[in-house]
């Protein structure tokens, strides 16, 4: 049963229908809610009643025009926290929502797939703008022609395996300071400077799952290793919480191949000329074979 069932159940003219929706963040947790009076359970998912989520009517054009609509709910610890809200954790989750009867909720069709855009927050409640997948066609695709790598380091274009022994670090933070400085005990086993341009997470305490992009990273005259990220992360780390060290990558060609030996993956062109070459013009040398101009 489907939506072929659903569209025959709302021709009869007296319907038992309620709207899901199915939020999952990008650390896999996944949450269900409903505006129907009681749970619902499908797909793996119990879609919650009694966390007071609501949708406005979705907006939904042909062509490349964005699908959206916003949902509504109360902050709770039952449902959407607060603070999970400010550290980031609900950005861009993927969103998909339902027409569901809830006599028979094998007949459902669902009726909106997207992600988060922008959420609000304040006075006990949250607000959601819900953007449709045709929003994703308004990124700049293609890739870009420039010496410097346009890969991220570990990603399918880079394919380097970023846990390979001596490219990463896994500690306790010995202090910490506004949640953008860490320090570190003992870090002597890496280069000054190895982990700076990489990337900071954190295994756990209340900022578990975060992740944040190395600016700096020095030795201290005490032995003491400080790392400091480029924007603060959005929730509390206390000393002695488990983070995670990834290796820095410039993009340069050389850092490829000598730090990395990746080479062979360089998503960068490191030959292309200077802006200046376009106004250079034809010499009028007889020796053209390479050689000095003298």
């Amino acid at each position: 049963m489907g939506a072929t069932e659903l569209h025959t159940h709302l021709q009869a003219g007296t319907s038992t229908v309620a709207r899901a929706w199915a939020v999952t963040r990008r650390d896999g947790v996944v949450y269900g809610f409903t505006d129907h009076d009681r749970d619902l359970s499908f797909d793996g998912i119990t879609f919650r009643a009694d966390t007071g989520l609501s949708a406005r009517a979705l907006q939904q054009a042909t062509g490349l025009a964005v699908d959206n609509t916003e949902a509504m709910g109360a902050l709770s610890d039952a449902s959407i926290r607060e603070e999970d809200i400010a550290a980031g954790r609900f950005d861009d989750a993927e969103v998909v929502s339902w027409l569901v009867n809830w006599a028979d909720v094998s007949a459902r069709r669902v009726m909106f797939r997207g992600h988060i855009g922008e959420l609000r927050r304040g006075n006990g409640a949250f607000h959601a703008e819900l953007r449709g997948l045709t929003d994703k066609l308004n990124r700049p695709l293609g890739r870009v022609f420039q010496k410097p790598c346009s890969a991220v380091l570990g990603d399918r274009a880079c394919g380097f395996d970023v846990t390979s022994g001596g490219y990463f670090h896994e500690g306790g933070v010995l202090r910490v300071e506004e949640t953008r400085a860490f320090t570190f005990a003992d870090l002597s086993g890496f280069e000054d400077g190895w982990f700076q341009r990489g990337r900071l997470e954190v295994l756990s305490g209340s900022a578990a799952g975060l992740a944040g992009a190395i600016k700096r990273d020095e030795a201290q005259s005490d032995g003491t290793r400080r790392i400091d990220l480029w924007e603060p992360l959005r929730a509390d780390v206390a000393p002695g919480d488990q983070v995670r060290l990834i290796a820095g990558c410039d993009k340069r060609f050389e850092t490829c191949r000598l730090k990395f030996n990746n080479l062979v993956n360089f998503q960068g062109f490191p030959d292309v000329p200077e802006e200046d070459w376009v106004f250079v013009h034809a010499g009028s040398a007889k020796a053209t074979g390479g050689g000095s101009r003298r």
